[in-house]
């Protein structure tokens, strides 16, 4: 299986890294090819911002949508000085806001989401390996996803979509499934008091599941800071054993 493994942590010495390793020779023990992306090592910039908004609109967008969304006039306040305004109205050339939004989306996005998204195309299966900050992914990782699991790759809009109604989101990945690693500060028992059943619907059901993939998975190793060398064996072994056996 072509696997792509996202890994998100600023420390190469961390437990988390730990992990990865452990996890990816489990990988090579059972044969799969696997690609890891390690989002602080090539410097990923997890910022969403205006050089995105050709991967955000395209001719799926209702007419009425598209009024309200004032394209010219956002593209002017975002273009600043008088030269960049006078070059977006060169670019621009006279056309309606379909126009406009048509050849937004046909420039294309930026190249380092473009390369991220090529990635995830290559790959069956996507795996996250981070640590758990505020219930949730690290910002690097969260802004991977907000940049990469763009709209026309991850998922589409129906016109109900486009106006509020979350069952107007077309799924468009086609992964057998994804896994989600995570180091946690707080022990087991806190998060089966509710913690998990939160991050479940925000991040296994919404960013993974509803985009398309058929499968999402999670392992968590709890309190990593006060785990003994015993628990941390056993921590590092389930992970080799989770590549081993993906």
């Amino acid at each position: 299986m072509k696997v792509l493994t996202i890994y998100a942590h600023h420390n190469p010495r961390s437990f988390c890294h730990a992990i990865l390793e452990r996890f990816c020779a489990g990988l090579a023990e059972a044969g799969h090819e696997n690609e890891v992306v390690d989002l602080h090592g090539i410097g990923f910039d997890p910022i969403l911002s205006e050089r995105d908004m050709p991967n955000w609109i395209d001719g799926s967008v209702p007419d009425d949508v598209l009024e309200r969304m004032k394209l010219e006039e956002a593209m002017n306040a975002a273009a600043g000085s008088a030269p960049k305004r006078w070059l977006l109205k060169r670019w621009i050339g006279g056309r309606d806001a379909r126009g406009i939004a048509e050849k937004l989306h046909a420039s294309g996005g930026p190249a380092d989401v473009a390369a991220q998204q090529a990635k995830v195309a290559n790959a069956q299966a996507l795996v996250f390996i981070a640590p758990m900050y505020f219930v949730g992914f690290p910002a690097m990782l969260k802004g991977w996803i907000e940049r990469v699991f763009s709209l026309d790759f991850a998922f589409g809009l129906t016109a109900d979509g486009w106006r509020g109604d979350v069952g107007g989101r077309i799924p468009l990945l086609k992964h057998d499934k994804a896994l989600i690693m995570q180091t946690t500060i707080f022990d087991q028992r806190s998060y089966e008091a509710g913690l998990k059943d939160a991050i479940t619907v925000l991040v296994d059901e919404f960013a993974l599941r509803f985009p398309g993939i058929a499968r999402v998975d999670r392992e968590y190793f709890y309190a990593i800071h006060g785990a003994d060398d015993a628990k941390r064996t056993a921590y590092l072994d389930r992970a080799q054993a989770l590549g081993r056996d993906f």
